[in-house]
Parts: C-alpha cells; structure tokens; sequence
C-alpha cells in the first residue's frame, strides 16, 4: 500500500469528493455525532472552502482511493503576533485506521505551519476519544494552560441560528 499525503485542489472534482467522502464518514462515525452530513454539505463544502483563503485542506490517497484528511483553518495568535493553524478535522477512512495515516498528516500540517509562518497549530479532541487522545499526545500536543493555577483552557461554543 502507497499511501500518498498531498494539500488538495478543491478545484479538482475527485478531490472535493474525497473531502466529503472522508469528512462523512468521520462524521458517521460515533466520535463524530453518529450522523451522515446533510446533502448541503456535500454538495457546497469544496466550494464554500474555496473561499476562504486561510483554509487548507491535506488528503490522504491510496491510489485513487481516499483514505483520510485534514482539514485547516488559519488563525493567530496575539500573544505570539503570529499565525496558528488549527486543525479543525483530523480523521481516516475506518479500513485505514492503525496505519499512521493521521500521524503523516499532522507532520505534513506542521510543514504547511512552518512554511506559514505559525507559532503553533491547535485542534480540539472529545475527552472520550482515547485513541485520538493518545496520538495527539504523542505527536506533542498537550493542554493548553498559562498557568497551572488558573487551569486549562476548555474549548466552547454557542450555536448560532
């Protein structure tokens, strides 16, 4: 198995859907709501990502066959007066998983972040994602805290109509 980590060409048809095959079985799957997407989503993701110049989106291939993304929005940091990177999806075809997919795709998202210019790419992980969790860990991500005493910093959201 080849697999090949490339940033995407939302332009190109196979690779807009492959985002949408890979972000909805993510999104099928229990750590990602349990629910497909809707056909909004399928039918508008590429183009909507498109424009939004700070997005950049990296898939994995196995040939033809998508086998995993990562998908990135800038940010920035006003402590640092630079860039971050989040990822802000991070998932693998179920008959991928175990492979070191996701860990070739968080180091070519730290590539495009050097390139970048970022201090720090970011992400957000459900406490009960243990697996995730666990690699996270290992590629070097931790908490975020200023200070152990004021605690770490809780990720939060409020859903607008």
């Amino acid at each position: 198995m080849q697999i090949d980590i490339i940033k995407a060409d939302l332009d190109l048809p196979a690779h807009a859907a492959a985002l949408f095959e890979v972000l909805n079985a993510y999104a099928s799957d229990a750590m990602g709501g349990g629910k497909s997407l809707p056909d909004f989503v399928r039918d508008n993701l590429a183009i909507e990502l498109k424009k939004r110049p700070t997005a950049h989106v990296f898939l994995a291939f196995d040939g033809e066959r998508a086998a995993g993304l990562a998908t990135c929005i800038e940010g920035f940091s006003t402590f640092a007066c630079k860039p971050l990177l989040n990822i802000h999806d991070l998932a693998v075809m179920p008959s991928y998983r175990g492979q070191g997919i996701a860990r070739r795709l968080i180091a070519r998202v730290e590539d495009e972040a050097r390139a970048l210019g970022c201090c720090k790419v970011t992400l957000e992980v459900l406490e009960g994602n243990a697996v995730a969790r666990a690699l996270y860990r290992s590629s070097g991500f931790a908490g975020y805290e200023l200070d152990p005493a004021t605690g770490k910093a809780m990720f939060m959201h409020k859903l607008l109509d």
